[in-house]
């Protein structure tokens, strides 16, 4: 952020998982605060599986429609955009017979309410940094860096930058059909669940690994490695073909 760099302000907060896998020059992530809910729900139906074949659904992200598909086949997935409120009023309005959102930005809006089921991470799993928030300062910033301490959390640090590696290894993008999820698992070690898929929910992969706390990068290029031997570089390059990305 141009902002950070030239000292116009000292601290960025961004949600986690639109955070660029490279940062700018001269600037790092810190840490983050106690996770908030990772797991994407269902408003509208309260239950994925019992709705009609045909039944029509919205989300914005390529993730959630890659997921949606690859569980339900006969599903209409629908692309959608604008905000929360917007998004909602829209499924009021009967336009849609369900829709995706993140739960975290549910609970942060006060519209929990809306909730009529929580997807199984396991099945649905989140985007990297789902439900958390990544504050960036300027390397050497040790002012800023003492200041936000008391507010980090150690594990959901730990976990982002698990997940943050898994992404940044495997080249990701926000074109990429990809969940990445890491847990702490006790005994000083994380667990982290990956999903890599095509758009249209053809083909996917997924896979799961413990490792250690002290070094969550290591488990996220670790996990990456074993994905690509299987397909998975093959699979996100004909994702990001589908999805036009490139074709210019």
């Amino acid at each position: 952020m141009s902002a950070l760099r030239i000292g116009t302000i000292d601290l960025a907060v961004h949600s986690a998982k639109d955070v660029p896998g490279e940062l700018a020059e001269g600037l790092e992530l810190l840490g983050a605060p106690p996770r908030a809910a990772i797991e994407d729900v269902l408003c509208g139906a309260e239950d994925l599986d019992a709705l009609s074949a045909g039944a029509r659904i919205g989300t914005s992200s390529i993730r959630r429609a890659a997921q949606l598909r690859a569980a339900r086949e006969d599903l209409d997935v629908v692309a959608m955009g604008g905000n929360v409120d917007t998004r909602l009023r829209i499924l009021a309005q009967g336009e849609f017979d369900a829709i995706v959102l993140a739960r975290a930005g549910l609970q942060r809006l006060g519209r929990e309410e809306q909730i009529g089921a929580v997807l199984d991470p396991a099945r649905f799993v989140p985007a990297p940094g789902q439900g958390a928030l990544a504050l960036e300062a300027r390397q050497q910033d040790i002012r800023t860096r003492e200041t936000v301490a008391a507010i980090l959390d150690a594990d959901t640090s730990a976990c982002l930058l698990a997940e943050r590696a898994l992404a940044s290894a495997l080249n990701a993008s926000c074109h990429t059909p990809l969940g990445a999820y890491a847990t702490p698992a006790g005994c000083g070690c994380l667990q982290l669940r990956a999903w890599v898929g095509l758009p249209d929910g053809s083909a996917f992969l997924v896979d799961e690994l413990p490792g250690g706390f002290y070094d969550p990068p290591s488990l996220g290029r670790r996990v990456a490695e074993r994905l690509s031997a299987v397909g998975a570089r093959e699979l996100l390059s004909r994702a990001e073909e589908m999805a036009g990305i490139g074709s210019a």
